[in-house]
């Protein structure tokens, strides 16, 4: 028999070695898919680009990969939080107060020379369970400590806030690019069709530094941006006029849908016709949504005072907190992607903000309870709604603070060679430290950590590569993390 067979490729095509080779190869199918999940195989080469229907562009779409999440909240600390006086533990620096920092005789940080080494301006105390040490500064954020996923090792690639403001929301220090929200809502979508996928949230103070930059869309379509509003604020202009009734308001819109279907109809190609039609529609939506969403009346009042937004708080510190109730209000009803803000710019001695240069325990006095309990209390709240089994919230800020006073000033400078920021909630392991700084707190030392590998990070617990989710513009597939950055896959649950 001339087959092209040898005897022993005859032999191997029985009925017993056929079932054995079929189950094989199916489980090898199944581990390869599993390990691709997972990336541990290389990935596929080319982008990811989503299926965006223009007439509905926001619509929920699925990730590339297996979600360990489904959405975001961010709480931006403007003005760059002090990490060794918060979540950064030093006794170096406590036994070394006073004493000139090693190899600092030539330093020269953003604002000029630099003092001696000063140790924390509020004790650290052990935490929940795990024993934890942060600072009274924020102490209620400590009793949560077993639910955070803390990265001790981060750093900037500037000392300026703007351009630092940038790089944490956008992954580049210039503006003009598009924000990690707005990234993630090109990418997923939302689950609710009646409100924004991504939020903006700013202090009651203010805006940051950056402003809108923040949550900009950037070169991406500009129905990804972040709406910007608050529980103070809500978005202007989307009552009716006075003297239209809601019966005329609503056959107008109805009028104004049935004439923009039409036109659509006779222009099935133009995506960009269909875009502006379904930004009038979720505008439309908004002005019954958006005033739902940000009456916070029907709160109960021990959930008021788990957050401090009670009458008997101060009023920034119950202005943040109803902003937080925001943020969580938001989450339930399937927004995306929430950026939630503490802390506003303000010329001068920082005082809507975290910029601590001269007066540095005077100011924190002030910005530490307005963040404290209510953070805390949206991370409680979140968890015992069952929201934060499916939530990441990160917690972050442009850079750090030098361990030295300024020389002349109580206060302490820029440093973006170490800070912490932390993560909690879905995706990543809790109790749980990644990375030091050294001995005093100035530079990361150990699993040094950049933004790009904190975004990076995000988008794989939300089921994103971030080496292939792409935006082609102007010649390159654009990405949030340009050509940079890894998944800190050790803090992965």
């Amino acid at each position: 028999m001339n087959d092209g067979l040898s005897d022993t490729g005859r032999r191997l095509l029985n009925r017993r070695e056929f079932l054995s080779q079929t189950g094989s190869g199916l489980a090898g199918v199944a581990l390869t898919s599993l390990l691709g999940q997972d990336l541990l195989l290389g990935a596929e080469d080319g982008p990811f680009r989503p299926k965006i229907d223009p007439s509905h562009p926001l619509a929920a779409r699925s990730p590339e990969l297996t979600p360990r999440a489904r959405n975001v909240v961010v709480i931006f600390c403007s003005g760059a939080i002090s990490h060794v006086d918060s979540f950064d533990y030093k006794p170096e620096l406590i036994r070394r107060h006073g004493q000139p920092m090693p190899g600092s005789d030539d330093l020269v940080t953003f604002q000029g020379e630099n003092g001696n080494l000063t140790k924390p301006l509020y004790p650290f105390r052990p935490r929940g369970r795990s024993g934890k040490m942060v600072s009274d500064l924020v102490p209620h954020l400590g009793e949560m400590a077993d639910e955070m996923c803390f990265l001790h090792s981060m750093t900037s690639k500037t000392n300026t806030h703007g351009p630092g403001e940038n790089f944490m929301s956008t992954g580049r220090t210039v503006e003009g690019f598009p924000s990690a929200g707005s990234w993630v809502t090109y990418a997923l979508g939302s689950e609710n069709r009646n409100l924004p996928a991504f939020v903006a949230i700013p202090d009651p103070r203010g805006v940051p530094q950056s402003s809108g930059n923040n949550w900009g869309p950037g070169f991406l379509p500009a129905v990804f941006q972040g709406t910007p509003f608050n529980a103070q604020k809500p978005i202007g202009n989307l009552k009716s006029p006075s003297g239209v009734s809601k019966e005329a308001d609503q056959a107008s819109r109805d009028l104004l849908q049935f004439l923009n279907k039409q036109h659509l109809e006779q222009h099935p190609g133009d995506t960009d016709l269909a875009a502006r039609i379904a930004s009038y529609e979720l505008a439309a939506k908004m002005q019954l949504s958006v005033p739902e969403v940000t009456d916070l009346s029907d709160e109960p009042a021990h959930i008021r005072r788990l957050y401090g937004a009670d009458a008997s708080s101060p009023k920034y510190k119950a202005g943040f907190a109803k902003n937080c109730i925001l943020a969580r209000r938001l989450i339930e009803r399937g927004v995306r992607f929430v950026q939630l803000f503490n802390g506003a710019y303000a010329m001068g001695e920082g005082v809507g903000n975290w910029d601590g240069h001269k007066k540095l325990k005077d100011q924190y006095d002030v910005h530490g309870p307005i963040l404290d309990q209510p953070a805390a209390g949206l991370l409680k709240d979140l968890k015992q709604r069952g929201l934060l089994d499916e939530t990441l919230v990160v917690f972050c800020t442009e850079f750090g603070r030098m361990p030295t006073f300024q020389k002349g000033a109580n206060g302490r400078d820029h440093n973006p060679d170490g800070f912490t920021c932390w993560m909690a909630g879905a995706g990543v392991k809790a109790p749980y430290t990644y990375g030091a700084t050294d001995e005093l707190g100035h530079k990361a030392q150990e699993k040094v950590t950049s933004v790009y590998d904190l975004h990076a990070t995000i988008l794989r617990i939300l089921g994103l590569d971030h080496k292939r989710l792409t935006y082609y513009h102007n010649g390159r597939e654009r990405r949030l993390t340009d050509v940079h950055g890894n998944v800190i896959n050790e803090i992965l649950s």
